[in-house]
This record gives structure tokens, sequence and C-alpha cells, in this order.
């Protein structure tokens, strides 16, 4: 992939699925506008479930009495995202080559599977479906938006997550599909944080960013208001 300059990444910690949507929104509307840069949020939700935007309602098989479920406008059926997962949204514009939803994909599959790597989990992909699997279990899920070749949504990490949570939906619609976690493939001692901090080198590395900068998420609230340049900031 062509070289980039500069990636800023936002640890946002937990944040609640209807705060990161709007945030998603203002950023991509931001990033077209060349107000800012590449961006890579990194974060937990609480307990919630969310359909893409074809996404059929029988795949909620036991509707959840203590958790919101969004239909959103990404791709992909169901999916769960609580504690203890890692979910990253990243805010690219892509541009020339990049432009290629499939490559896209393939590009974050590639990332989880690296980090995976990382922790002595052999991971990989599976013919004809979108996600990274150890074996038949599946240990991540994507679903992207793509505005003006701007992208939103992404990819969620199955860390030390309670696995359970995944029984009252048929995971991303495919009958019989088995989730996994770090924890569960033996490796419990790996923090969420601590995945993250591979994800997000390997993400600049993959997409051949020249510098990888941190951003506070106050930092990440004024740049939109003032349309400063993230990559600007200082952290």
């Amino acid at each position: 992939m062509a070289g980039r300059e500069i990636l800023s990444v936002a640890r946002l910690g937990t944040m609640e699925y209807r705060a990161a949507l709007d945030l998603q929104d203002a950023l991509v509307e931001a990033r077209q506008q060349g107000r800012i840069g590449d961006l890579l949020l990194l974060l937990e939700h609480p307990h919630v479930y969310t359909l893409g935007r074809g996404a059929s309602e029988r795949f909620i098989v036991a509707p959840p009495r203590d958790a919101p479920i969004y239909r959103v406008s990404r791709g992909g059926q169901v999916t769960y995202h609580g504690p203890g997962q890692l979910v990253g949204y990243p805010i690219l514009k892509l541009e020339g080559a990049a432009r290629d939803v499939h490559g896209y994909l393939r590009a974050l599959e590639q990332i989880l599977i690296d980090a995976l790597a990382q922790c002595e989990i052999a991971a990989g992909r599976r013919d004809g479906l979108t996600g990274v699997w150890v074996d038949r279990r599946k240990i991540a899920s994507l679903g992207i938006g793509i505005r003006r070749w701007t992208t939103l949504h992404g990819f969620a990490v199955n860390v030390a997550t309670d696995l359970g949570c995944f029984d009252a939906i048929v995971p991303c619609g495919i009958e019989g599909c088995v989730m996994t976690s770090v924890a569960a493939e033996g490796r419990p001692e790996i923090s969420v944080n601590a995945f993250a901090d591979l994800v997000q080198e390997r993400f600049a590395a993959l997409f051949d960013y020249d510098k990888l900068r941190t951003i506070e998420a106050a930092e990440l609230g004024q740049a939109i208001e003032r349309g400063a340049p993230v990559c600007e900031i200082q952290s």
C-alpha cells in the first residue's frame, strides 16, 4: 500500500454505543472535509447487540432484557459487544488503489491475525466468510461502513469477553458458529489494553504510516470543534 503520514490513535476506554456512533459521524464528516487526518478509535462497549443494515432479526434468538439493540449502517448480520472485547473503528480516507472494499476487509483481518500471532494464537480466515478464526471458532468479527470512501465501524476482537453473551444470538448469522476469545485460547493474562497495543502497531505497519501518535479523548473532541487537524495535536 502507498505510504501514509500519521495515524492518530484514540484509546477511549469504555464508551456507550450511541455515543460512539455519534462520534464516528462527526469524525467521518471532519475527515471528508480534510479537517482531521486518519484515525483509529480503540475502545470497549457496555453490553450491546447490533444489527447490520440488512441484517435479519431472526438471528436474535433470545432478546436480551439488559442490553440495547441497535440497527446501524455497517455490513454484516447481528453481533455482540461488551466488556473484555476490543472494538476498533478506523476513520480513514481511502484514495487511489486503496479504494477496494474487499482489500480493505482483508487488510483488517490480517492486522488481527498478526496481532494474535504475537499472542501465540494461530488464527486465520475461512473461505467465503469474513472475520478471523481459530480453527472453526470465531475470535474476531468485522462489519464496516464506507461513506464517500471514508471508513467507519470496523472490527471487534474477543479478548476476555463473556462468551455466554453470544448465546442470545446467532453470531454473524452463521448457524452453529462457536465464538472464542484470547483468554479461551489459553492466554487469560492478556488484557484488552495489552492487545490494543499490538493492534495499533500492526495497523500502522500494514497501512504503511510513517508515524503513530496517541491522542486523548479530550483532544479529539477539541479537534472536531475547532477544526484543528488531529495530526497536529500534541499528546
